[in-house]
């Protein structure tokens, strides 16, 4: 597995002062840091595959914070999302929080306070993207099944004994045996409920045959 880029923080922020007091903040930090005057201009430069976080202000001309965060959302984004107010808006604070931001932060905004959570939101980030790796790689393994391995496959995780699925299936018990082999040898697990596991990982919830 290739190792992932340096996370980058995305400030995203129309005040220009606030940009470069965050800016210089991470940097001194060691952060890598990206910075944009609005959300439109961090969508047209934003790379899905750079790992980090995103600072963005709640309230902005036209496309806000919130507006931002729900797009990203609806492209299935992961990237975790620190939102700076000015405003106090306790409203917005909530559809943000319940969106799944990471923390809600007034400005003039604590150093140390924007810090911690960028790093709590880095740590989130990071794990995420490791979790989607694997379920991709595991997705990779599933596809390599028959057919036929894969009905094997559904029935096993519906709970069905060797003999059931020989029924289910009008075939010998024992060619079950040899496919069920197949499919955990393909799958490079070495007992059942594992496989079961990372099967339901994929999406696969069993056949309702």
């Amino acid at each position: 597995m290739l190792p992932l880029p340096r996370p980058t923080v995305f400030v995203v922020d129309d005040d220009a002062a606030v940009q470069k007091a965050v800016s210089r903040l991470l940097r001194a930090a060691g952060i890598a840091v990206a910075a944009f005057a609005s959300p439109r201009e961090f969508l047209a430069q934003y790379d899905s595959d750079t790992p980090g976080c995103l600072v963005v202000d709640l309230v902005m001309p036209g496309f806000g914070g919130l507006q931002l965060q729900r797009h990203l959302d609806k492209k299935g984004s992961i990237l975790p999302i620190i939102f700076l107010t000015g405003h106090g808006d306790i409203p917005k604070s909530v559809q943000a929080m319940k969106l799944g931001a990471i923390d809600f932060l007034t400005k003039p905004v604590n150093d140390q306070c924007l810090l911690r959570a960028v790093c709590i939101a880095i740590e989130k980030d990071r794990l995420a993207r490791l979790d989607q790796s694997q379920v991709s790689e595991l997705c990779s393994r599933l596809a390599t099944l028959t057919p036929r391995e894969r009905e094997v496959l559904e029935q096993i995780v519906n709970g069905k004994l060797n003999k059931q699925i020989a029924a289910g299936l009008g075939i010998t018990e024992r060619t079950i045996k040899a496919h069920r082999a197949r499919v955990m040898a393909k799958m490079k697990v070495d007992s059942v409920a594992r496989l079961v596991c990372l099967a339901q990982r994929c999406g696969v919830t069993g056949s309702s045959s």
